[in-house]
């Protein structure tokens, strides 16, 4: 590539209302331990967006005095849905409600931007990455990560939607068609985890019962909260927007109230449905539990991952060596999923 000496990447979050960048360098170091956000712009529609990531990307490298001919390339990461390669659905997507999204090529353009090389993960991909690659690190023997690179992981998304990854040998499974991961839209088995009289739950996608349409805020707003609400007459969460309920519900949680626990213990049993089918399917050495459902206070995100372990049945086997954890870094993990992605394919010699 023609750079002598050190080289670095850098990490492009691309969220619904802000882009936050990072800075990784060859020895796989991260240059900025905090948040770097700036305003992303994509209601504005592509070419404003592509002019804020372009600021973004100028702006980390003032903010670590970084020489942009060392940079080799740029991960990229955005919600989708999209295309493995960054095209976004033709269908448009909830962030990129502007019609000349519709079928964008978000990383060819990228690339023409900055000219350079983009490497393109979805936002859900990009946090299981890091999840695996830092949870990994910890250990006595990994040296720089290298323990990551022979062990195998699962990340449940919980947002909006659900997003996952599969993680394999360090790197993420994509697929012939980069569909791989799409856990949110596997259907569960819902004997024991409805209520009495619950309604079957549905999904945006149009399936009936598959986990985003119980493990996500989404599905808190149409299918869970209103049937709880018959159960707990009085609430104070009746008397507002049912949107408004559903992002309220996780402060409630997290002051132990009945009605919000037995929402979240519901979300926590559909995703040990879901790590179940993934232990018999892939049988990973680490569960990862991640997104807005988690970035709560330490009381209640231990208690949903307690739970959640609880309804994983794992064989004796499997559980003398999987571990749970959350991921880490949350609001940085997407930035640095996606830099650790392109290092993989930009690397020299890689």
């Amino acid at each position: 590539m023609g750079i002598r000496g050190p080289w670095y990447i850098v990490g492009l979050d691309n969220g619904g209302t802000t882009n936050n960048a990072t800075l990784l360098d060859d020895a796989g170091r991260f240059g900025v331990p905090e948040m770097l956000e700036s305003p992303c712009r994509v209601k504005e529609g592509p070419r404003a967006a592509l002019l804020a990531l372009q600021e973004a990307f100028d702006e980390v490298l003032r903010h670590t005095g970084t020489d942009r001919s060392s940079v080799i390339g740029v991960g990229l990461d955005t919600p989708g849905p999209a295309s493995a390669d960054g095209v976004i659905s033709a269908k448009g997507a909830t962030n990129f409600a502007h019609p000349d999204w519709a079928g964008f090529d978000f990383r060819a353009a990228l690339e023409g931007q900055l000219g350079l090389p983009v490497v393109y993960s979805n936002d859900a991909n990009a946090a299981a990455l890091y999840a695996h690659h830092t949870h990994f690190a910890q250990f006595p023997d990994a040296g720089s990560g290298s323990e990551a690179m022979h062990r195998s992981s699962v990340s449940a998304i919980v947002g909006t939607g659900l997003g996952g990854g599969v993680v394999e040998s360090g790197r993420v499974v994509r697929g012939a068609s980069g569909m791989a991961g799409e856990l949110g839209h596997i259907r569960i088995p819902l004997d024991g985890l409805l209520a009495e009289g619950q309604p079957l739950p549905h999904c945006n996608c149009g399936k009936a019962g598959d986990i985003e349409s119980i493990a996500s805020l989404t599905a808190i707003e149409r299918n869970l909260l209103p049937y709880w609400l018959t159960r707990y007459p009085g609430h104070p969460l009746a008397a507002l927007d049912a949107h408004l309920a559903a992002k309220q519900l996780r402060s409630y949680a997290e002051r132990d109230d009945p009605l919000a626990l037995a929402v979240f213990d519901q979300q926590a049993k559909a995703i040990g449905a879901l790590f179940t089918i993934a232990a018999d399917f892939t049988d990973p050495h680490a569960y990862f539990l991640g997104g807005g459902v988690v970035e709560a206070s330490p009381h209640f995100r231990n208690r949903l991952l307690t739970q959640v372990r609880r309804h994983t049945l794992l064989r004796p086997e499997q559980a003398a060596t999987a571990t749970f954890a959350v991921v880490p870094d949350l609001d940085k993990a997407g930035a640095r999923g996606a830099a650790i992605a392109a290092r993989e394919v930009l690397r020299p010699g890689g």
